[in-house]
């Protein structure tokens, strides 16, 4: 056998007559954060997607952080326990509603003919809730929370005027309104909790509505407000937004970072062998009654160095969330996670439709968010699209069951559309391959342009709709042998009120509820790259105006800078055209703008046009100037 060293082939190529057939590996050493990158045939290249023409697919985690260990009672000791703890439990039962009866009492006393609450709680107010601070202690007691072992103390308000902690139970509320009474920014629903809602109340409490962009910039106001003033207590946030098991560490919300005061961390534990005591997958009656059934229920408190804002004003509240969460999750010894309270409606939506597995159907939500601009909301309503297609116990759904619910038949572009989403080209889709991949085509920037073209290419009429002729008409060219009740089924799916024509709002809401389906209408779509050669097609109606207006724009920015190139664009090479983008990023805004109700937006867009309109018909000489512009072209009235 002959020697070899490190530098020889251990296999030698053998010769073959058959030299035409090559198995080809290529390793991308740039996914080194997980994210397969599989070649595929692409059919919303017309939407002027990225080069690549790949979809990317993060590779999904196997943590599940709202998994209670115990959500049952196992095992003998744990029944012998129940058993003997029994006249405990119903000892502790009544001195929990004896205390939660005397605190409200002592609340509303402290509230009663207090309205002015735009301001700090007087002293005397709050001295009154001393005694409710005491029942809390009380039914912390009574839950077996005996003695709570603490390390560190809280920094002073003046010091640190936000506190967060991470989220595991209902317990750690009532601790901190018993060790700290902060105020607490919290979710409007929990104001109609009977006793507890009062109580929250006097801690003067943020309400916040977390699907309202408008709440939560007036909570993080609120934030600023208080944490301001020394007169108002400090202020607690639980950033993470729900509870977890407390072995991970999920996204942070960034309403504690935004004001941009030092923050405390605070780290809570439950030690624990046979009781999980964190509030997952396990109601809270449930729940309850566990902790009034055990001998002791452990708890530690650890106060952690307090985190300064950043001096550095490049370093935005993301980073400053960063390095707060980095600290907790390294006290706590846990992993960080991308999953947010998105993931656990979308969990509780797979529970609800008896799915055996439920935790195949987290996404990590956060990172979606990041990516595409999902929201929870949305991502539950592509869930109930993808329940409907009938997943199996491992969540996986088959082309059949995709072809069922959007109505489709066995044809090339079916075909197409499924081995787009099929990464991992198993002949079956996950919930995330579905998500990212209907995500993918939203995101990209001519999607809402192409869905409006389609519509208006497809009418043949004068009317303002489609009829199912009009329709089949214009689907045709993608799906060529649709029967009459095949283009029914997929008329029937974008006529939304059932009036037996769709309008351009049905075809756009159905068209963004199923988003995969705009591949229809590619073949009478031209290609809608926006690249350096779009502006030179001849547009019409609203999307010549919005070609200008970015246009224009664009060669101010250009001219305030001093130069035709944007350096640095995201997603664009180092430097890229003026043109490029423009259309790339400034169109979509533009467009978006136009459909804006707004008087000030249509007087400049009116000028703008007008100004470019001349430009184009004297020429793009260098030496065009507004007063070149024949006002004579401006409507009478605009706007």
């Amino acid at each position: 056998m002959a020697d070899h060293d490190l530098t020889t082939c251990l296999i030698t190529s053998q010769p073959s007559d058959q030299s035409d057939q090559h198995v080809i590996i290529t390793v991308d050493q740039s996914s080194s954060n997980g994210v397969t990158h599989i070649e595929t045939s692409n059919p919303y290249e017309f939407l002027g997607s990225t080069s690549t023409g790949s979809l990317s697919i993060p590779g999904l985690s196997t943590i599940d952080p709202f998994r209670n260990d115990t959500p049952t009672i196992e095992g003998v000791y744990e029944w012998i326990k129940i058993v003997i703890c029994l006249p405990i439990g119903l000892i502790r039962l009544v001195l929990f509603i004896l205390s939660l009866l005397v605190g409200y009492v002592s609340t509303r006393l402290a509230l009663e003919g207090w309205k002015d609450k735009h301001n700090p709680m007087p002293k005397w107010r709050s001295r009154l809730m001393f005694v409710t601070r005491l029942c809390a202690r009380a039914i912390l007691f009574s839950f077996g929370y005996h003695w709570i072992k603490r390390k560190g103390k809280p920094a002073p308000r003046d010091m640190a005027p936000i506190i967060v902690s991470n989220h595991v139970s209902y317990i750690e509320p009532i601790f901190y309104f018993y060790e700290l009474f902060p105020t607490i920014v919290a979710s409007e629903s929990h104001d109609s909790i009977p006793f507890v809602g009062t109580i929250i109340r006097a801690m003067q409490v943020i309400y916040v509505d977390r699907f309202s962009p408008t709440s939560r910039k007036l909570a993080i106001s609120e934030i600023k407000r208080k944490a301001s003033c020394d007169r108002f207590p400090r202020l607690l946030l639980f950033p993470e937004g729900t509870t977890t098991n407390g072995k991970s560490l999920i996204s942070f919300q960034l309403g504690a970072f935004i004001p941009g005061y030092p923050i405390q961390p605070v780290v809570v534990r439950y030690p624990h062998v046979h009781f999980d005591q964190s509030w997952g997958n396990v109601s809270l009656g449930l729940l309850m009654c566990r902790m009034f059934l055990q001998f002791h229920n452990f708890m530690e408190v650890e106060y952690l160095p307090v985190v300064m804002p950043p001096k550095d004003q490049k370093e935005n509240a993301v980073r400053f969330a960063e390095r707060t969460s980095h600290d907790i999750a390294t006290a706590l010894n846990v992993v960080r996670t991308s999953h947010s309270y998105g993931d656990l409606m979308l969990i509780t939506k797979a529970t609800e439709s008896k799915q055996e597995n439920a935790s195949k159907f987290l996404i990590e939500m956060a990172r979606v968010e990041s990516l595409y601009r999902l929201r929870s909301l949305e991502a539950v309503e592509f869930l109930d699209k993808f329940l409907a297609m009938k997943p199996d116990t491992s969540g996986c759904v088959n082309f059949q069951g995709f072809l069922n619910v959007f109505r489709l038949k066995i044809c090339p572009l079916s075909r197409k559309i499924f081995a787009f989403m099929d990464v991992d080209k198993t002949g079956s889709i996950t919930f995330q391959q579905f998500l990212y991949a209907s995500a993918y085509v939203m995101k990209q920037s001519s999607f809402y342009q192409a869905c409006e073209r389609a519509f208006d290419i497809s009418l043949v009429g004068e009317n303002n709709h489609l009829t199912e002729q009009e329709f089949g008409d214009a689907i045709r060219p993608a799906i060529p042998d649709l029967n009459k009740d095949e283009i029914y089924s997929l008329f029937s799916l974008f006529d939304s009120d059932s009036d037996e024509r769709v309008s351009k709002d049905d075809f756009i809401f159905c068209l963004r509820k199923h988003p995969l389906l705009i591949a229809l209408f590619s073949p009478i779509l031209p290609h809608m790259d926006l690249s350096d050669s779009g502006l030179e097609e001849i547009l019409d109606d609203k999307e010549e105006v919005c070609v200008i207006y970015g246009f224009w724009i664009a060669m101010v920015l250009s001219s305030l800078y001093g130069e035709t190139s944007i350096p640095n664009a995201e997603g664009l090479p180092a430097r890229t055209s003026l043109i490029g983008y423009t259309t790339k990023f400034v169109l979509p805004f533009m467009y978006k703008a136009m459909m804006l109700d707004n008087t000030l937006i249509r007087k400049f867009g009116t000028i703008l046009y007008v100004v470019i309109q001349s430009r184009l018909a004297l020429g793009r000489s260098s030496s065009f100037k507004i007063v070149d512009v024949p006002f004579s072209l401006f409507p009478p009235r605009f706007g």
